[in-house]
C-alpha cells in the first residue's frame, strides 16, 4: 500500500501546487481588478498594491510549475510579512487576528521551496529548475538509498 501512495507522490505534489497557486492568483487578481467581491488596489500601493502583484504573478507561476521554487519562496515571504505585520497585531492567534489564509499560504508555499513542482509542472517539461529527480516523477527521497 505505502509503494502505490509513494508512486502517486508527485501527481498529489503536482494537483497541491495547481490547486494552491489558482487560490493565490486569485486572491491578486481579485484584489487587482476588483473582481470577485473585493475593490481594487493600486498597484503601486504600499502594501496592498505590491501584495496583490506578488500574488497574481507567484500564483500564476506556481500555478503552471514555472520557476516553482523562487515564486513560491517570494509567496511565503510575502504572506509571512502580511501574517506578522499586518494580522499578528490584533492578536496572537491566527483564528483572532483573521491571519489564517496569510499563515496556511505561508506554509503550503514554504512546502514546495524544499519539494519543487511535482507532476505536471512546466519546469519538468522544458528542463528547467528541476533535478534529475524531478524529471522522473521521482523525489530526492526516492533516489537516495536507505
Amino acid at each position: 500500500m505505502n509503494e502505490r501512495l509513494d508512486s502517486a507522490q508527485p501527481y498529489a505534489l503536482g494537483l497541491f501546487r495547481i490547486v494552491t497557486g489558482l487560490l493565490f492568483a486569485c486572491h491578486g487578481a481579485a484584489s487587482l481588478f476588483g473582481v470577485l467581491g473585493r475593490e481594487s488596489a493600486d498597484p503601486t500601493s504600499w502594501p496592498n498594491g505590491y501584495a496583490a502583484l506578488i500574488q497574481l504573478v507567484c500564483g500564476a507561476l506556481v500555478m503552471l510549475g514555472f520557476g516553482t521554487r523562487p515564486a513560491a519562496f517570494l509567496a511565503s515571504g510575502s504572506m509571512a510579512y502580511a501574517y506578522f505585520v499586518v494580522h499578528q497585531s490584533m492578536g496572537l492567534w491566527p483564528m483572532e487576528n483573521d491571519g489564517e489564509s496569510s499563515a496556511m499560504f505561508c506554509w503550503a508555499f514554504l512546502l514546495l521551496v524544499f519539494t519543487g513542482s511535482g507532476a505536471f509542472g512546466l519546469d519538468r517539461l522544458i528542463g528547467r529548475g528541476g533535478t534529475a529527480a524531478d524529471k522522473s516523477g521521482r523525489t530526492e527521497a526516492d533516489l537516495t538509498p536507505a
